[in-house]
């Protein structure tokens, strides 16, 4: 049940062979094919979001719970893995055992510049977007995931307009991807300004 055409975008994840093999839909052979069942499932978990309650509290929003249930109802029709926190090291990411604990660290920082308002509601959001892509909760998926959880954060929490993320695909390479590369790179360094602008494009 591999995929016979499985390429990769600079700054994109590699599969393990193992989690390949957690493809839900055989007839999936392509990279292009898998964007497509991906795509479709990711709009059912952003309807899902939408359809919930119009605001939430950071303590209801920001849990392992729901972070994991994010990531399985946006990627839970395609790999049977979805909603689990990886269980094999990256080119990414912190290391495979720590997932749980840096994430709990980031939670927890997350509510504390919210209580304090450390920083604008956009800068919170994207901070936390930036930071749970590095710490590479799941085998795949974790920038759209991040992207999400920084609407939901957002949108629910503040009440404030989700991201536009410049309207663009940016899974394939690309000006846009280039430009969003950019941005992360800038916020690696301690710099949110091109992540936050880029978000609001």
């Amino acid at each position: 049940m591999g995929l016979i055409s499985l390429t990769y975008e600079e700054g994109q994840t590699p599969l393990d062979e193992d989690e390949k093999d957690g493809l839900l839909i055989p007839s999936v052979t392509t990279k292009g094919e898998l964007d497509e069942v991906e795509q479709r499932n990711i709009e059912d978990a952003m309807l899902w979001t939408i359809q919930r309650r119009k605001r939430f509290t950071a303590e209801e929003i920001l849990t392992e719970q729901f972070i994991k249930e994010l990531h399985r109802r946006m990627f839970g029709d395609v790999w049977k893995w979805a909603g689990s926190f990886r269980t094999t090291n990256k080119n990414i990411g912190v290391d495979k055992h720590q997932v749980g604990l840096e994430l709990r660290m980031l939670l927890d920082d997350c509510k504390f510049w919210i209580a304090n308002q450390s920083f604008s509601s956009d800068e919170i959001a994207v901070r936390f977007k930036h930071r749970i892509v590095a710490i590479h909760c799941f085998s795949n998926g974790n920038g759209r995931h991040s992207r999400l959880m920084a609407d939901v954060i957002i949108e629910k929490i503040f009440g404030e307009k989700l991201f536009s993320w410049s309207s663009q695909n940016l899974i394939q390479c690309g000006e846009p991807r280039s430009q969003y590369l950019i941005a992360i790179r800038a916020a690696d360094r301690g710099n949110y300004d091109l992540l936050v602008k880029f978000a609001r494009g």
